[in-house]
């Protein structure tokens, strides 16, 4: 696998090496010991699995401390705009985001660590996503942000005229100046 920093500090972007033959493929999808080597430890101890239909936006959502989440996300089938943005307070990153797309031809996997909102937009016409997290669901912890906070700038590729499929949770929530979070930079 090859393994590349972000120009935001701890957001990682995982490629896989694919072995294509006339039966189909194979690749390592995690190996601890080079994910360790890279990132760090990270004791990963649930995985999730969502599928949403296209135009589906979920986010931009995360969990407080002591209860936040580092993800290893990727697409299994179709593909998202995946978009992470930096919460920290004292991060030379905060506020800004990263948006990558994720597909099951791209294969690639991001590395999101705990301090961070999370969500995708499915491009596809169907999209399965899955993700490893270090910390399990704690729902009076979880919190969002609006998914079009003019601050963050996200460009979340929405077809001119129309308008992302979201939860009535994801259309309630806050903007960033109302936004509820406890994350301190640590380099």
């Amino acid at each position: 696998m090859n393994y590349r920093e972000t120009d935001i500090p701890g957001v990682w972007i995982i490629e896989a090496n694919v072995f294509d033959d006339a039966r189909g493929y194979f690749f390592e999808a995690y190996k601890q010991a080079e994910f360790e080597k890279y990132i760090g430890p990270v004791c990963f101890m649930q995985e999730n699995e969502s599928c949403s239909l296209q135009s589906v936006l979920r986010g931009l959502h995360y969990q407080l401390n002591p209860f936040s989440q580092a993800k290893l996300v990727r697409v299994i089938q179709g593909s998202v705009l995946d978009v992470a943005v930096d919460l920290r307070k004292g991060s030379p990153a905060f506020g800004r985001h990263i948006s990558i797309e994720l597909s099951s031809e791209n294969k690639r996997q991001l590395f999101i660590p705990r301090g961070f909102a999370h969500g995708f937009h499915v491009l596809s016409e169907r999209a399965v996503f899955t993700y490893k997290v270090d910390n399990p669901y704690h729902p009076l912890s979880e919190r969002s942000i609006r998914y079009n906070e003019p601050a963050f700038g996200i460009d979340w590729k929405i077809p001119e005229g129309t308008s992302p499929t979201l939860s009535e949770k994801d259309k309630q929530a806050p903007p960033l100046a109302e936004g509820d979070f406890n994350f301190v930079y640590n380099n």
